[in-house]
């Protein structure tokens, strides 16, 4: 099998599943509730989410900065932190600010954005290991001691672990919370 084409797959796999799961099942005025007392809204998993694989292939691999900077205006989010949606613990605050149509627009942009970049991904560049560290500082503007544990998580790592870990293994995860609290809010299919 073809490693790019498997790589591909697995993306389109993960856009395909989310967007047909979770985004296009749960309405949108629910998207800020959570699932009992405790956990995430859909707006902050889906936004943490996002942030993280954004960061791993636009900044960590491409070096470019974050298109969340590009959509931070749109998603009602202007003046937050750089860091903003990348810790694992819900700001309602910054839930509240997210519209629905911006987070899907970011949503959408991060996801094609790797599409194009999988396509004409060379298995060599797998094996390359980034200044990741330097990157984080740089081009997304995150302070490593504010953020120390994704400095010391992300640094020193190949481009196959930044796609296996935040790009797939990351989304996957939060997918299946996202699952979870579509579930409990009553919008499961089954």
């Amino acid at each position: 099998m073809d490693l790019s084409a498997w790589l591909l797959g697995t993306q389109t796999d993960l856009r395909t599943r989310l967007m047909f799961s979770v985004v296009g099942r749960v309405p949108p005025e629910r998207w800020h509730d959570q699932a009992g007392d405790s956990g995430s809204s859909l707006t902050w998993l889906l936004l943490h989410l996002a942030r993280h694989h954004d960061l791993a292939l636009s900044t960590a691999i491409r070096d470019k900065a974050p298109r969340f900077f590009e959509h931070q205006a749109t998603l009602g989010l202007a003046g937050a932190a750089p860091s903003t949606g990348l810790e694992e613990h819900e700001d309602r605050d910054v839930s509240a600010a997210i519209g629905h149509e911006a987070l899907v627009a970011y949503l959408d942009d991060t996801f094609a954005a790797t599409e194009r970049w999988l396509q004409r991904l060379s298995a060599m560049a797998l094996d390359s290991v980034p200044d990741t560290a330097h990157r984080l500082e740089r081009r997304a503007l995150l302070d490593p001691q504010e953020l120390d544990w994704l400095f010391s998580m992300w640094s020193a790592k190949p481009v196959h672990w930044l796609v296996q870990w935040p790009m797939f293994g990351h989304v996957q995860s939060h997918f299946g919370e996202a699952v979870a609290v579509r579930n409990r809010l009553g919008f499961s299919p089954f």
